[in-house]
This record gives C-alpha cells, sequence and structure tokens, in this order.
C-alpha cells in the first residue's frame, strides 16, 4: 500500500507539471514531456561510463579544425543568448528584487521565455564538450564536476522553461550565458594550438568568475526566502541549492590545482610532458 501511495503521489506531482504549465511553450520543440530530455541525460551519462572502454582500442581522434568551428559557434551562440537575456529583462525593467514570470503574450515576454528555451536547447549542444573529451583521450577533463553540471542542466531546465520562462529564476541563466561565452573563447583559443598559449594565460580566473557567479546566485535566491513574491519557491530552492554544491565543488577545484602544494608526482609528470623523464632521458613521443 505505501508503494501504490509513493505512485500515487508520483503520478499526481507529475500531472502537477502540465497543470502549472505555461500554455505559450505547448508546442515548442522539446517541451510537451520531461521524458526525451531526461532520456538524453541518462543517455549521457551511460555514455561516459562506459566512454573508458570504447576508447580502450583506439587512438585519440585530432579534432583541432572541428574544436576551432565548434567553440567558435559556442561563442556567438553564447554571446546572443546573454544579449537577449539582457534586452528581454535584465536591462528591460526587471528587478533585483521580486521578478514575477510575465506570462502575457506581450512581445517582452514572449521574447524572454524565447531565450529561455533557446538556453534549456544550449545545454544539450554543451554536452558535446565531454564527447569531445573522450574521443580525444582526455579523460582527466571527464571530471565529476563537469560530468554532474552537464548532465542536470538539461532536465532541469525543461521545467524551468515549461513552468517559470522568465523572472527571477533567470539572474542565474544570465550569468551563466556571460561565464559561457568567456569559456568558449578560452578553448577557442586553446583549439588553435602552440602558438596561441600565451593567450590563455587568465584560465585561473575562469574558475574564479565561476566561483564569483555562484555567490552571487546564492545571495539572490536566499532573499526570497524573507520577502513576500509571486515566484514559485520550489525554484528558488532549487536554485540556491544548486549554486552552493556548485560553488563547494568549483572551490575544491580551485584549491587542488591553483593553491595545492604540487607533489613529486606532479614535478615528475611535468618533466615527462616537457620532453625529460626523471633521469634525464628523452621520453618518447606520441
Amino acid at each position: 500500500m505505501e508503494h501504490q501511495s509513493l505512485l500515487t503521489k508520483l503520478v499526481e506531482g507529475y500531472n502537477d507539471i502540465f497543470k502549472y504549465a505555461d500554455p505559450r511553450v505547448e508546442n515548442w520543440f522539446m517541451m510537451q514531456s520531461p521524458i526525451p530530455s531526461l532520456l538524453i541525460c541518462i543517455g549521457y551519462f551511460i555514455f561516459v561510463w562506459v566512454s573508458p572502454s570504447l576508447m580502450k582500442n583506439h587512438k585519440a581522434y585530432e579534432l583541432r579544425n572541428l574544436l576551432v568551428v565548434y567553440n567558435l559557434a559556442m561563442v556567438a551562440l553564447s554571446t546572443y543568448i546573454f544579449y537577449e537575456f539582457l534586452m528581454s529583462g535584465w536591462l528591460a525593467g526587471y528587478s533585483l528584487g521580486c521578478q514575477p514570470v510575465d506570462y502575457s503574450n506581450s512581445p517582452q515576454a514572449l521574447r524572454m521565455a524565447s531565450v529561455c528555451w533557446l538556453f534549456y536547447i544550449s545545454k544539450f549542444i554543451e554536452l558535446f564538450d565531454t564527447i569531445f573529451f573522450i574521443l580525444r583521450k582526455k579523460f582527466n577533463q571527464v571530471s565529476f564536476l563537469h560530468v554532474f553540471h552537464h548532465g542536470i542542466m538539461p532536465i532541469s531546465w525543461w521545467f524551468g522553461v515549461k513552468l517559470v520562462p522568465g523572472g527571477f529564476g533567470t539572474f542565474h541563466s544570465t550569468l551563466n550565458s556571460f561565464i559561457h561565452l568567456v569559456m568558449y573563447t578560452y578553448y577557442g583559443l586553446s583549439a588553435l594550438g602552440p602558438a596561441f598559449q600565451q593567450y590563455l594565460w587568465w584560465k585561473k580566473y575562469m574558475t574564479s568568475m565561476q566561483m564569483i557567479q555562484f555567490i552571487a546566485v546564492t545571495i539572490h535566491s536566499t532573499q526570497l526566502l524573507f520577502i513576500e513574491c509571486n515566484y514559485p519557491k520550489i525554484f528558488v530552492y532549487w536554485i540556491g541549492f544548486y549554486a552552493i554544491i556548485f560553488l563547494i565543488m568549483f572551490a575544491n577545484f580551485y584549491v587542488q590545482a591553483y593553491l595545492k602544494p604540487k607533489t613529486s608526482v606532479d614535478i615528475r609528470t611535468k618533466k615527462v610532458m616537457n620532453g625529460t623523464s626523471e633521469n634525464g632521458a628523452k621520453a618518447k613521443s606520441s
């Protein structure tokens, strides 16, 4: 009986999604049901899990030209999304305090809903970041932080677009789109090869920007716990929780990557990467 009751509650909760759904997005691509988004996210996690076995007997793929084009396209997409969030809301009358969703069919409200949907779609495109790392056998880049971040965003944002496409919750997506245009600029320069290494000194500061982003989102979200606002509290809790979790994870990454003293293993690895082994012999080129 308890299992039946739980199942009933889950079904009722699922039906409630459609009860409070925004009718404006009903016929938009991928918005009829969360199932396709969920299946893609599950497929992504499975692919990452089996990828070491899949690539075990394959050489790393050289994808330089593809990566340059991909990252350039992602810079353009992220810039456009950032601009649209600003022009449809955050530079067009939005408040940093309580900001309800405008469910009207006004041009500005529809523009905001559209960029929310585009941001959601962009999260699927960003899954290619992981695929390219795997194809190039850069498994050190496929960290838990990376996979968790990429894998939950699409399904999370399906609910955002379906129920609250605009308003208070778009503060974090506006910041995130700016961070991503900076990030893909870095990736694009990196893909161009060693000649551009001199322009990549600011990698450390990208992580700092990520942490500042999550601090800002946490502060922004917390205020709604103390004021009256016509914005669903469940999304406030989710955004705040998400920001805190990722702040902790990015802070840990920052400490491990930039503040923790290098061990003898790190020094030896660096020597090998520079072309010499610990005993001074030339390392084999791959």
